[in-house]
């Protein structure tokens, strides 16, 4: 199993979420069963490319993506649908522009999601 790590915002998880598919993993990073280490590097990476989406106050998102190894490297080129999403990690309130970037970020259940892209609109 492969794990994807894959920037976004709010807004860019309301498309994806009423899409019913990423358009791809090419943004993400992975991080195969190296160990947490290894994992929280790509996460804190992706959420660094977030900030950079942002270009600005907001919310940083991150999707994680949980893909079978034999299917990985095609998701670079290919829809995720979203039955592949695992969870998603995010800032819990906006954060201002210049904001320290090693701050955690939330978890959330894939179950989650509607709620999380409702309060883009708060």
């Amino acid at each position: 199993m492969t794990r994807i790590y894959v920037p976004a915002t709010l807004d860019l998880l309301a498309d994806w979420y009423a899409a019913g598919e990423l358009p791809s993993a090419a943004d993400g990073y992975a991080a195969a069963d190296d160990g947490e280490e290894t994992e929280y590097a790509a996460l804190m990476s992706a959420a660094d490319d977030s900030t950079a989406l942002l270009a600005g106050a907001g919310r940083r998102v991150v999707v994680v993506v949980d893909a079978p190894d034999k299917i990985a490297h095609h998701l670079e080129t290919q829809v995720v649908p979203l039955k592949l999403v695992a969870a998603v990690h995010a800032d819990l309130a906006d954060r201002p522009a210049g904001a320290d970037p090693d701050e955690d970020l939330g978890w959330f259940a894939t179950q989650e999601i509607p709620e999380l892209v409702a309060q883009r609109e708060r």
